[in-house]
């Protein structure tokens, strides 16, 4: 094995990301291993700050998708460069911006959503905003 490359186990161990993840975020292009003549994968070191990434990416809320076209912009066979991994961050600013503003929303609302217990779908305005629903009439016409 060359000094670069990295087994799957010691990937697990350093990133603290379960094998079976591995896999999973392989098939789903977000990481790239190489074979050995004996089948057994192997990843480039660079796989560490790939992973890095994709965790702080699931803590924060962006879907695999999203991550998947950020690293588009990336190079696959070298680490990147600062400016390569700002280019990539700032593909989700805008998505990160937005979250951010729904979530004030859905915290400033709460309180009301939780002050009518949801009795009536036709004052709730996380389920029904602007009252679509209370044309049906009183009470649960979603949630019975």
């Amino acid at each position: 094995m060359i000094a670069q490359e990295l087994s799957v186990g010691e990937v697990s161990r350093r990133s603290g990301v379960a094998v079976s993840a591995l896999h999973f975020y392989e098939r789903k292009g977000l990481i790239r291993s190489l074979r050995t003549a004996g089948n057994q994968r192997r990843f480039n070191r660079e796989v560490l700050r790939r992973l890095a990434v994709i965790r702080v990416a699931q803590r924060v809320g962006m879907p695999l998708d999203a991550v998947a076209h950020a690293f588009a912009a990336l190079p696959q066979d070298k680490t990147p460069t600062r400016a390569e991994w700002a280019k990539m961050s700032a593909l989700w600013r805008t998505e990160l911006d937005e979250r951010i503003e729904q979530l004030l929303l859905l915290r400033d609302q709460l309180t009301d959503c939780i002050g009518c217990g949801c009795l009536s779908l036709k004052r709730c305005r996380l389920a029904n905003p602007g009252d679509t629903l209370g044309e049906q009439g009183e009470g649960a016409q979603r949630w019975g």
